[in-house]
Order: structure tokens, then sequence, then C-alpha cells
């Protein structure tokens, strides 16, 4: 077949020339352009054979004879160039080592393995020796008898090819290589052009200066299309067989080494007569190459032709939520211009991402267990995981939800919930960063300010306690005080600069978590504080790189921010250690080793979360219903999910301690407050609040000077209000009393429930609140045993 090309290259070229500057009428030659070609042209060449034919003089004869031959070397010289030149801009072979199909994506876990393969791209590279010899001469026989004679153009192959094609008056057999099949897949397309026939010829030529015979081979039984969606004999062995290469007999392995010439025609699965009878010609040749016996091409021939189709590999994700997580990464690279959308459009990505998955499988079993089974009691179906290095922003786990086939909404990314008590933390760490000492004292009492009334958990009122202990017990009243006397913007400062990105309201409910968020931003923001005040934005990709192995994207390449000062997040991590120590998290402990964090319930228990840390990893859980329905459930249950996976995932972490607390006396802070001047301040013991004496916001209401506190004094009261037992109703509908609605509470207005030690807290437990001693009270009940873990065949993937 290429043997016929300088015949065609000629026949095509001179129609072209004569065509653009001559016709014919009447005999005559018009529009004849001179001066205007190479005397290496073939039509002129042609033309200078023709006059010395028609010659008759002596003279004239050796004349054109000797521009004949001039011609001829000026050609050689031409052609001589142009190939050349041709091979000049050839790519270079070495990306043939790291090629991967145009179009696709190959997403990658932090330990190499692959969770999903997007568009044509080989699930794996199998070294050739791993390839059994049997295969690799299955496709030698069949593609190339002289591959191993051959510098990547068989010149005899061709001419070979040409006469059986004209014999058979069609074409019947091919004159490619294995080397020009390779570098048509890799550097070319399928155009039936000469010119990509001679590129083709030219760039196997140069492939072969490049690597050995065993290189070659071993990345064209990697590529080879071999129908179905199959690249590469890996791919074939599975889909068609369900085997690995090593499996495959010695007949099937010959049914793979048919099917490069017409994949979808020679397919087993579409045409199995059609397959077997060239998967027998195969066997032929290779006994006639001499790598089968007569005996064993005869009995692998009169094998019936069995396949055991299976889907391809690495199609499904075992780990949805993240996957799609990652995609949607991509696009947001390319909208923040850190990825090229020509690249992401060119597809061949090699995705390398955070990815754990040991901790994912393990982490996913745990959560489905404890929703499946304290759930049903506790009236929620749906719960979020994720896991986040706070040095890094790496993360290794997430669990968007129970079953991403029913619902791919991303509980973990695309949720925006109210944060409940979780978010007292960012108003206590701006107090701090501040100046305000964790031992600043309020007066834990009812409150009313321009008409927004907090009230804690189970309507109890606790007296003068210090911010820390209204941080570990979760009061409402004090965190609102503390934003008043600290202000709305260093609070909003403190959280944006933290990791939340969500817009956030300038309410007195901002105070107890009114503003929505994500569960990935919230747990991002405490990771701060874990990393001793310093930010790191969270991600799930790590590198991308292209079909040349070239980094087109890196992690982390921007300075991580500084959110908070050291000493700052110091104190506000020895204030969470007590929300787990002695307050609503305990459920959350790890025996010896140091853990913070917060605990967080929304309106009607709609929203349940523990956000916890350890120096090198913070956690965070949702539990909830999609459709925003009350729960009769705790936080202490997400506290108590976050210790029975955090305990499983960190046996062999070793145990880290936060940084000291510092001297509190010579704490000045970084941040200035403002404090918030309200319009109408309301504080007494009656349920009426137009019996509340006012304060005026222009006279009456002074913030506390904070210049001169010390550690060990008490600080006074920004509103002097009388202690009392009695509540005051806050701007929520009243709770309904029927049997499906969970027990009367206000969590969002109300703080956090005390969960005794290592129990998950259920709604129908009683309300236990701790007396001013701290003295926590002793366990409600044993929980209840509990199950074995579900086995992993009947765990949906989340």
């Amino acid at each position: 077949m290429t043997k016929s090309i300088p015949k065609q290259t000629s026949e095509i070229t001179e129609a072209q020339s004569e065509n653009s500057t001559e016709q014919s009428q009447g005999g005559r030659r018009v529009g004849q352009s001179r001066g205007r070609r190479s005397p290496s042209s073939p039509g002129v060449y042609r033309r200078l054979v023709t006059l010395l034919s028609q010659s008759r003089s002596l003279n004239s004869r050796v004349l054109l004879l000797v521009l004949v031959i001039f011609g001829t070397g000026v050609g050689l010289v031409w052609a001589k160039g142009q190939r050349e030149r041709i091979i000049a801009e050839l790519p270079d072979p070495q990306s043939l080592l790291t090629y991967a199909q145009p179009g696709s994506r190959l997403l990658k876990a932090a330990d190499g393995s692959i969770l999903l393969q997007l568009g044509a791209t080989p699930p794996q590279d199998s070294s050739l020796a791993k390839i059994p010899s049997k295969l690799v001469e299955a496709f030698v026989a069949a593609e190339d008898q002289r591959f191993y004679q051959h510098n990547g153009v068989d010149y005899p192959s061709i001419l070979r090819a040409i006469v059986a094609n004209l014999k058979a008056g069609k074409i019947v057999e091919g004159g490619s290589t294995l080397t020009q099949q390779l570098a048509r897949i890799v550097f070319l397309n399928q155009d039936q052009s000469i010119d990509r026939k001679i590129k083709e010829a030219l760039m196997a030529q140069k492939i072969e200066g490049r690597f050995d015979k065993s290189q070659v081979l071993e990345r064209y039984l990697n590529l080879v299309y071999l129908g179905s969606g199959a690249y590469g004999v890996t791919d074939a062995a599975w889909i068609y067989f369900s085997k690995s290469p090593r499996d495959l007999t010695l007949a099937e392995m010959a049914t793979l080494a048919a099917m490069p010439p017409a994949p979808s025609v020679y397919s087993p699965l579409i045409n199995p007569d059609l397959a077997m009878r060239e998967r027998n010609k195969v066997l032929a040749r290779m006994q006639d190459q001499g790598y089968l016996t007569a005996e064993e091409a005869t009995l692998a021939q009169k094998q019936p032709l069995v396949v055991n189709p299976a889907d391809p590999p690495h199609t499904e994700s075992p780990y949805p939520y993240f996957t799609s997580f990652i995609e949607k990464e991509l696009d947001r690279l390319v909208d923040e211009k850190l990825l090229s959308e020509t690249a992401l459009a060119q597809g061949g990505l090699v995705i390398e991402t955070t990815l754990n998955p040991e901790w994912q499988a393990l982490a996913q079993e745990i959560v489905l267990w404890i929703v499946n089974r304290d759930g049903q009691y506790e009236r929620f179906e749906q719960g979020a995981f994720v896991i986040i290095d706070p040095r890094t922003g790496a993360i290794p786990v997430m669990i968007g939800g129970m079953d991403f086939q029913n619902s791919e909404f991303n509980r973990v990314t695309q949720a925006h919930r109210s944060p409940g008590s979780t978010f007292k933390t960012f108003v206590y760490t701006a107090a701090v960063a501040s100046g305000f000492s964790p031992q600043k004292t309020y007066v834990d009492a009812p409150l009313t300010v321009d008409g927004y009334t907090p009230k804690n958990y189970g309507g109890t009122f606790r007296g003068t306690v210090s911010i820390a202990d209204a941080l570990t017990y979760s009061v409402n009243t004090v965190a609102l005080k503390t934003l008043l006397d600290v202000g709305f913007e260093p609070v909003l400062t403190v959280a944006k600069q933290m990791g939340i990105k969500s817009d956030l309201q300038e309410t007195y409910s901002l105070a107890l978590g009114a503003s929505e968020v994500t569960l990935l931003e919230l747990t991002s923001a405490y990771g701060a504080l874990a990393n001793e005040g310093v930010h790191v934005p969270s991600h799930g990709i790590t590198r991308i790189l292209n079909s040349q192995g070239q980094v087109l994207f890196e992690a982390n390449a921007e300075e991580p921010t500084v959110a908070i000062d050291k000493d700052t997040a110091a104190i506000v991590t020895w204030m969470l250690q007590n929300v787990v120590e002695r307050g609503t998290g305990r459920a959350a402990k790890l025996g010896d080793r140091p853990v913070a964090g917060k605990t967080g319930t929304s309106e009607g228990a709609r929203d349940l979360w523990f956000i916890g840390y350890i120096p090198q990893f913070v956690a965070g859980v949702w539990l909830g219903n999609d459709n925003n329905a009350p729960t009769w459930g705790s936080s202490g249950t997400a506290a108590y999910l976050w210790n029975e996976v955090m305990r499983e995932l960190l046996v062999d972490i070793p145990v880290e301690k936060f940084p000291e607390l510092p001297n509190l006396a010579s704490h000045k802070g970084t941040l200035e407050a403002n404090p918030i001047k309200p319009n109408r301040v309301q504080a007494g013991a009656e349920n009426n609040s137009d019996r509340f004496e006012a304060f005026d916001s222009e006279s009456s209401w002074e913030p506390e000077d904070t210049s001169s506190w010390q550690p060990d004094d008490p600080a006074p009261e920004s509103v002097n209000v009388e202690d009392s037992s009695e509540t005051i109703d806050e701007e929520a509908t009243a709770p309904d009393n029927s049997s499906e609605a969970p027990p009367e509470s206000d969590p969002a207005s109300q703080g956090e429930p005390i969960v005794p030690e290592g129990i998950p807290y259920s709604g129908d437990q009683p309300v236990v609140y701790p007396a001013p001693s701290d003295e926590l009270p002793p366990p409600i009940d044993e929980p209840a045993p509990m199950p074995d873990p579900l086995p992993p065949s009947d765990i949906p993937p989340i």
C-alpha cells in the first residue's frame, strides 16, 4: 500500500499544478505561468522526460538528458530536505511513555489507586513482564510478523500488501507495522491522506530510534483499541472474558489479537462466528512463525468461543460523593484561572487526589451503621462527614450522604444549614483576639435586645459565668452579650479569615448560628485553630498532569493565610478542649488523646453538629433531614459518631499535644473590638416583655472596657440584670406537642444539653444541665449494645 505513495503523489501534484497554470484551447497553451516552478516539480520533470523521448537531434537529446539528470538530483535533494523538515516537525517520542487518550480523565487516590476513569483512559499500564508471552506473540503474528527485524517501517510487508490487494481488487491486507500503528494512536489521526501516511512512517522510525522493541510493544499493548470501550489488553481481557491477561487461554489471546484491524467487526460480543474464524487465522500464523506447535494450534482452534463480558473497570466510583466533588473542583480551577480551559478540554489528564481509600471505606461503614441505627429513633435520615488535614488542607475522607444513587446532593459541600452553637466559636475567637480574657464573666439571665430574646436549653439560667464556661456549656445569653461587646465586624472578619465563605448576616442571632454554612467550610475554619491560627484552604486535588506528564496544577501554590494570632488560637483551643472534657462534647473524648471541638444544634434539632480536632486532623459531622424536618436527637449523637470514626482511624497516628495555654495576664489581642449599641435592651424576670426595664442605646448601654482586665478578677457585667429562672419566649413558632413532633425544646436559642460521657444523647432522655459547681450528673443509662458493622456488600456507595 505504501509503495504506491510516490505515484499517487506525482499524479496529484501534476494535476493540481497543470490545473492551476494552464488550460488547453484549440491546441494552444494559455495562461502559462513562467518562472514560478521549481525544476524539481514532478510536472516539470515529467515534461522533460517527454521532450527527451520526442527529441530527434543528438545535441538536443544530450542537453535534455543533462537536464533530466540535473532535475533528478535536485528532486532528490528536495525530497531529502522535505523529509528532514517533516522529521523535525514531528513531536518528541518521549511523551509516548505518559500518553493517555484525548478527552479522558483518570482520577487517582492518594495511594495511587484508581478512583474513576472518565473517557477512554486505560485503567492501568501493565508492564511487558506482566503480559503473558503468548499474548505478545499472538499480536506480533497477527499484526507485524517482521516486528523484530524492521526499524519501524517494513518495506517487504508493504510490497506484499500491495500485491495481495491488487489480486483481490480491494484492500485485504495492510502493511503498517505495530510501531506505525502506535505512532498513529499517540501522535497522529485516522486521516487517509498521503501526508499522514508519510508522517506515520517517519514517526515510527523516530520512535524506534528512541525506544527499544520491548518498550514499543509494551506501549502498543496498553494503548491499542480493542472495541467495547477497551483500550489495551488489560481492559479487553476484563471486558470480554472477566479475566486478567495472565489468566487468558491461548484461544482467548488469539481472539484479542485478531481484533485491531476492525474491533467492532471482529468483536466476539457482536460477531462470534467471524471472531472465531479470525482467531483461528491468528493461531495458524502463530504456528507458521514457530510460536506454537501444530498440536497446540489445532487444540486451540477446536475450542469453542466462550465470552464472559463485564463492565469496563473504574467507570463507576466506589466513592461518588468525593469524585463528583473533584469534577466540580476542576470547573472551579478553570473559573479561578488556576487551570487552562484548553488544557481541561484536551483531556488526557491524570488527576491526583487527596482521598485515603482505607480511611474512606472505614468511615463510610461506621457512618452508615450509626445513621441507620440511631436515625430510626432520633428521626434523622441523613448524615455527612469530612476530615481535613489543617496543615495542608488535604481532604482524606468525604461522605456526602447515605446513598448517591438515590441522591447526588453532597451534604458536605452543597448543603447550607444553620450551624447552631458551633458558630459561637467564632464569636469567642473574635473576643479573645480583641483582648478579652476567657475568664471574663457575664451574668446568665433573661435578656431581650431589640426584640430578640435568646433562651438557654431547658429554660434555666446559671448566674455569673465566664465566657470559657459559657462556651463549655453552650450558654446562649452570654454568647449574645459577647457579640454585643465585640461587634459584628470583628466577628465576621475572623470567621471569613478562618475560612467561612458563605454570606453572614449582621443579626443578633448570628451569635447562635443563624447564618447558614456548609459542613466543609465550617470544618475547614476550625482547622485554622488546629493549625495555630493559620488557615490553609481545603482541597481534594493535589496535582493535575497532562498526557505528556507535565504538571498543570499543584495544590498549595498560594501562601497560607494567618487568620488569627497563635495565642488566640491556643486560648480558644483550650476553651474547646473543655467542651470535650466536661461540656456538651463529652461523647467525643478519645481517652488520653487531646481533643477540642464544639457541638451545635439548630432550632427544632433540625441540624445536629459536631466539629472536632486534634493537632493533625479536623473532622466535621452533620446529621439531619434533607426536608429540614425536626429530629428527636441532639448534637451529642454527632459527637458520638465523630468519636466512633476517629477512634478507628487514628490508631496508628501518634498522639500530639496542643500548644500550651499562653499567659492570660499578658495577652493583649491583635483585633480591635467594635461594640454594638442596640436601640433597646430589656432585662427582667417576667415573661411579659412590656414590663422589662428599657435601656436606651445612647445613654444606658456601656460596653465593657477590656483594657484593665486581669485573668483572675471578675469583670463587670455589661448589662446588670437580675438572675431569674423564668424564661422569655423567642421569636419562634410554638412547638407541636403531637406524638410525631420532637420534645418541646428550642436548641437554636436554648444552648446544648450536657451529654453523659460516651453516651449519644437521645431526644427522649431528660435534659440535664450542670449546677454552678460544674459537677456533671451520673450517666442516665447504659447505651444499647451495638450491632456488628454491616458487611461491605450491603453498603451502597456514598
